[in-house]
């Protein structure tokens, strides 16, 4: 009998980091059966002249309320992604008590920017602990493979409740939150994931409730997640535990830490990276996330998420639109809040912020606000603030915060040791878009720049992260393994165009980037999810699962 479907015509790469070769790929109830040449299906799907790789695998996304409402996971489904692990950064929406639900929401309108109407509308809050939160998306059921950490900021409210946003834990209620920890792993999550970092902040423009814990609680849930004796731990370093503390504590603990890594102006990323070589010499397993992608923002005033990592933007997150408004207003405020920047760990790039979208003033789209600012004689800010109340703060002004420097990138993406990601697919939904990703590193970094072989990059988005993870039978394209995979042009492979749209709950507004050039097919546990490059959009049974981690 014929094989259900074969993928003929294309070149393997199989994920290991080996060279492609050329070979048909048979595919028979959701397995790869078998790998070489001139077989034949009940279905074949024409590979010629593509590379024909393992499912992409996103480690570093937002999904966790997007999942109850969007099981296709937009865009990350249309950019060659087939596994996603989301609750990153200490924010997932598990575990939680009804009383503690509008809590959830707000800290992820602010230190997330999800629109907290669509939030209320979407999610179906169905689960308290995290392994209900994880039977609930299964029996709803996902386009792509979906597994989440528990993160550190959900599991103080479960334990702690208000007093999460408020204080150090005490002894009792560490030990209640390892003992989460553990079942959550135990019960299927991805590890445990936790942030320090001073630019999360959360309800009321307050730090979110992990910049809280102490380094004895921190430490606590890292030995905790260890003794699960499976899954990742996921660090935004901070006071309670620096980089240097991630590379001294990971072989204490015994799990894989990850933490994200941007090449910052200045060469400040200079310090982990050297931090990183002696810690690998030294035996840690430590991987930094790095990403091809810039990293910038769109945002309006109304929410102005790229300025909070100063005090008095931060403190202005607390107030309603009308203070809002009136500290715009205010010249004197202006000239505070500019020295007050001034003094921020991540200071603005002045130089970088553009007029992105405004109605009123069309001619000034693309125009450099620092330009601006010397033409009225004036500071940035005061031209920012000037265009966003005449516009009802509608404006909309783009920043690149950091990862911009090619060469800087470029030496990242090819450093010892690190892992991609960063796509934060699923947040900051209207400021950025990200998850393509993988269709950015293959077009403009691997064919254009030519930072690294086709083989290395399929591995680094592939193999690499499974073995990080230790999922059971992904990342590569072998016999026996789930049959997630993607066929690709090498010669057009890039990211499309984005877009605004307005269609998620509540009406809420999104950028996404559906429309991926060069990218043939998809499938995932061998069901495909594109097919002759057009997006699938109905199917008997969702094709996605929870990735076995062992």
């Amino acid at each position: 009998m014929p094989t259900e479907i074969v993928i003929r015509g294309g070149t393997v790469f199989d994920g290991s980091g080996a060279s492609g070769r050329s070979a048909d790929v048979a595919i028979e109830d959701g397995v790869i059966r078998e790998i070489g040449p001139d077989l034949h299906g009940e279905h074949e799907l024409d590979a010629s002249g593509c590379a024909v790789t393992p499912g992409f695998i996103d480690i570093h996304t937002h999904f966790d309320a997007q999942v109850f409402w969007d099981p296709a996971l937009r865009p990350s489904s249309y950019q060659g992604v087939t596994t996603v692990v989301a609750g990153n950064c200490g924010f997932s929406i598990a575990p939680t008590r009804p009383e503690q639900r509008d809590t959830i929401v707000h800290t992820l309108e602010n230190v997330e920017d999800m629109d907290p109407a669509t939030l209320i509308a979407g999610i179906d809050w169905d689960f308290e602990t995290f392994p209900e939160y994880l039977e609930s998306v299964r029996r709803r059921g996902t386009v792509l493979n979906f597994t989440a950490y528990i993160g550190h900021s959900a599991l103080r409210l479960y334990v702690m409740g208000d007093a999460a946003y408020e204080r150090v834990a005490t002894a009792d209620e560490i030990e209640r939150m390892c003992e989460l920890v553990r079942e959550a792993i135990a019960g299927g999550a991805a590890g445990f994931s936790t942030s320090f970092s001073f630019a999360h902040r959360g309800v009321d423009g307050k730090p979110v409730p992990s910049r809280f814990a102490s380094r004895d609680e921190a430490h606590a849930l890292f030995v905790a997640a260890g003794q699960a004796g499976k899954g990742v731990i996921l660090i935004t370093p901070g006071e309670q535990c620096t980089y240097a503390d991630v590379y001294e504590w990971q072989p204490r603990v015994g799990r894989p830490f990850t933490y994200p890594l941007f090449a910052s102006p200045g060469g400040k990323h200079l310090l982990p990276v050297g931090l990183h070589e002696q810690g690998l010499a030294d035996g840690a397993d430590v991987w930094p996330q790095v990403t091809p992608r810039p990293l910038t923002m769109q945002f309006t005033l109304a929410d102005p998420y790229s300025l909070n990592v100063g005090k008095l933007f931060g403190d202005l997150m607390q107030e309603d639109r009308t203070a809002r408004i009136a500290a715009y207003r205010d010249p004197e405020w202006r000239a505070r809040a500019v020295a007050d920047l001034d003094l921020a760990p991540m200071k603005p790039r002045w130089e970088t912020f553009e007029v992105s979208e405004s109605l009123r003033y069309p001619e000034l789209q693309s125009r450099r606000v620092d330009e601006l600012a010397r033409e009225r004689d004036c500071s940035p800010l005061d031209v920012m603030c000037e265009l966003a109340v005449a516009e009802d703060l509608t404006t909309r002004f783009r920043a690149y915060i950091a990862n911009d420097d090619v060469e800087a990138v470029s030496h990242l993406l090819t450093h010892d040791h690190v892992a991609l990601g960063l796509s934060d697919a699923g947040a900051h939904i209207d400021q950025l878009c990200d998850a393509p990703l993988p269709t950015d590193l293959l077009g403009n970094w691997v064919r254009d720049r030519n930072v690294m072989p086709l083989e290395a990059a399929v591995r680094k988005l592939t193999g690499e992260p499974a073995d990080m993870f230790g999922f059971d039978r992904r990342g590569y394209l072998r016999e026996g393994y789930w049959a997630d995979v993607c066929v690709f042009d090498p010669e057009t492979i890039a990211p499309g165009p984005t877009r605004r749209v307005q269609d998620f709950p509540a009406d809420g507004e999104r950028l996404t980037a559906e429309e991926p050039l060069g990218l043939r097919h998809v499938l995932v546990n061998g069901i495909p999810i594109r097919r002759d490059g057009a997006q699938v959009t109905t199917f008997d049974h969702l094709p996605g699962t929870r990735p076995e981690i062992g």
